[in-house]
């Protein structure tokens, strides 16, 4: 399937399709274990943070920090797109829901709560319902 990438912040939220896709560990280490598949390894000032399935890392040792449910958008971003995370973060805070973003060259990943993921990716399906009575006919 070809998703077509866009900067219109109304078109990206029309094309919101949510999916939750499984549960993944962030967790601080000093080094990178080798021979790990990680979904993220985000580098800062105290250390690094490593995003990896709950089953890897069970298997590879690596402490379960924090568990966060992947919602996979749907959509085809840019990073110059101005809004997105925005819109999103927005409607996920007035429910109390953690949203944490990682932003790639072409989508955007969003994890929440494990608990939550259901309402979360219901909310988003709900936004993108209604941006697509934005866009013109």
């Amino acid at each position: 399937m070809t998703h077509v990438s866009t900067t219109d912040l109304d078109r990206v939220l029309a094309s919101l399709d949510p999916q939750p896709s499984g549960t993944y560990v962030f967790s601080l280490v000093d080094e990178i274990p080798q021979g790990v598949d990680f979904f993220a390894v985000i580098r800062d000032e105290d250390g690094y943070t490593v995003v990896v399935e709950q089953e890897i890392a069970r298997e590879a040792g690596i402490n379960a920090d924090e568990l966060y449910t992947r919602i996979d958008l749907g959509s085809s971003t840019e990073l110059a797109a101005i809004g997105i995370t925005a819109s999103i973060a927005q409607i996920l805070a007035a429910r109390s829901i953690t949203a944490n973003f990682i932003a790639c060259r072409r989508h955007d990943h969003l994890f929440v709560q494990p608990d939550r993921a259901q309402e979360a990716s219901a909310l988003l399906e709900d936004l993108g319902r209604r941006a697509k009575g934005w866009l013109p006919a």
